[in-house]
């Protein structure tokens, strides 16, 4: 099956708070978390069912070297990126998001 996929605008802002704090501790390393999230976004679309359920329909891809999970759910044909959070932080700041889906 061919998956399609998308990212919520809350997610794309997670992404841009990371690369602009990963930019500001090295030039260049906030390239290399694009690169190893693009590498989870690519996993995820080849076996999108592949990745635990953690919470209510809510799966988790850990992206590489980095301490990012890659937060989703899949509906049909639909992989729907709810957040890119860092480990520590709780997962009831995004709860909110499966409404916004």
């Amino acid at each position: 099956m061919t998956y399609r996929f998308q990212i919520l605008e809350a997610a794309d802002q997670d992404i841009a708070e990371a690369i602009l704090q990963y930019e500001n501790v090295r030039k260049g390393l906030s390239v290399d978390f694009e690169l190893c999230l693009e590498e989870g976004y690519a996993d995820i679309l080849n076996t999108p069912l592949g990745y635990q359920v953690r919470y209510r329909e809510v799966r988790i891809k850990f992206i590489r070297r980095f301490p990012y999970g890659i937060h989703y759910m899949v509906e049909d044909d639909m992989v729907t990126v709810i957040s890119v959070f860092h480990q520590s932080r709780s997962p009831r700041k995004w709860f909110k998001r499966l409404g916004e889906k």
